[in-house]
């Protein structure tokens, strides 16, 4: 599942990936589970009204290696 990232035209970060799903750009969003509720679940219910696909990681720092950064990312999104 997280492969598909290392490749894909992605963006990385709550308030990038918030823009691009309002956009209409995101294919598919990542939400590391261990990320600060109140930081995702407007994003989550953002994806949902928007339909975009969410896939969920288990930590912030596997989302951010899978994304080729150094730091953990809460989530991110395919355009």
């Amino acid at each position: 599942m997280l492969d598909e990232l290392k490749t894909a035209n992605k963006i990385v970060g709550i308030k990038q990936a918030t823009k691009a799903v309002e956009a209409g750009k995101a294919k598919k969003a990542f939400v590391a589970k261990d990320a600060d509720s109140k930081v995702i679940d407007p994003f989550i219910q953002l994806c949902n009204d928007k339909s975009v696909l969410i896939e969920y990681t288990d930590t912030k720092k596997e989302l951010g290696k899978a994304c080729g950064i150094d730091v953990g990312a809460a989530v991110a999104v395919i355009l």
